[in-house]
């Protein structure tokens, strides 16, 4: 866009230059005195909400366009997420209380559990969600700034996040991750045949194809692709399987609803072992907040508190 305003700007200049030219050949014409001051012609200058940013057929659509439709459908709501930050940030200050670049780094590393990359994480973010990496860590940091502040009267003993890590343990348990290959058919026979096969030295994929009566994973080569181990949905003698091979093994057939499974371990990830104080201090935080006020309600308060006032009735 900007290489269209430069063209546009010299097709202007060269236009006024052309009418001055043209008016002292005029005026000389008529053996008419040039003018010490010539009046310089009217001109149209562009301003920035004319620019225009997309047409269609003969309609142009400027930018002041867009941004009045952008505050008209979402401008009340941004409106109101800047005054609740506003407000949260103010609190923290009074209160001494920060958020430092630490906790906002493991905050989004805890965030990212479940997505096979960091990248991929920001990627869906985005797409989803249509938050930038910045924009995540501003609301990230927001998030932490305002649990801070809802929990720091209230006193969590030891005790009591040693007894909650105690009767939840399922979700203090190492992940894995299987990237999992399978190939389904309707007889244990025919899958000591697809055994068979590979031991000769057979495509695992191509059999899939060719054999495999699982039509969401045949034409895929028989990806499953990276499921947790206890993912839900894959049948559990499948994950059991898995869980049982090394990468690069294949399991001997496994009964499962619809016939017998052929089941190649691609790949495992074991996520790194956690940090449990960092574990206590997020149990903590969490029993902390269940015995906290409300936090859409605390951020009305915060709110109430520090003036916040909408001046413009079209936000409000």
């Amino acid at each position: 866009m900007r290489d269209v305003k430069r063209l546009w700007g010299v097709i202007g200049l060269m236009a006024v230059c052309i009418l001055v030219l043209t008016s002292l050949l005029i005026a000389r014409s008529r053996n008419e005195p040039e003018p010490s001051h010539p009046t310089e012609q009217p001109q149209h200058i562009e301003t920035d909400t004319e620019r225009a940013v997309a047409r269609i057929g003969s309609r142009t659509i400027t930018i002041g366009e867009l941004r009045t439709a952008l505050e008209h459908q979402y401008g009340a709501e941004l409106l109101g997420q800047m005054l609740d930050r506003e407000a949260v940030r103010l609190e923290g200050i009074e209160a001494g209380i920060q958020v430092d670049n630490a906790e906002i780094e493991r905050e989004l590393k805890r965030m990212q559990q479940g997505y096979e990359s960091e990248a991929d994480f920001y990627k869906s973010m985005k797409e989803q969600l249509g938050m930038t990496q910045e924009d995540l860590r501003a609301d990230v940091a927001n998030k932490l700034l305002l649990e801070k502040i809802a929990t720091k009267n209230v006193k969590v003993s030891d005790e009591e996040v040693d007894n909650y890590i105690k009767t939840h343990p399922e979700e203090f348990r190492q992940e894995v991750d299987l990237n999992i290959l399978q190939i389904i058919v309707s007889t244990k026979d025919q899958a000591n045949k697809v055994l068979a096969e590979l031991a000769k030295g057979t495509s695992f994929a191509i059999l899939a194809r060719d054999r495999s009566i699982d039509d969401a994973t045949n034409n895929s080569g028989g990806e499953l692709g990276w499921v947790e181990d206890d993912d839900p949905f894959v049948p559990a003698p499948i994950l059991e399987a898995a869980k049982s091979l090394k990468p690069g093994e294949t399991s001997q057939p496994v009964r499962v609803d619809n016939g017998y499974a052929v089941v190649r371990l691609k790949d495992r990830k074991e996520a790194s072992s956690p940090d449990f104080a960092f574990v206590r201090e997020n149990v903590r935080m969490e029993l902390a907040l269940q015995e906290a006020p409300s936090l859409n309600e605390l951020v009305d308060k915060l709110r109430s508190k520090w003036g916040a006032n909408i001046l413009d009735t079209q936000f409000q």
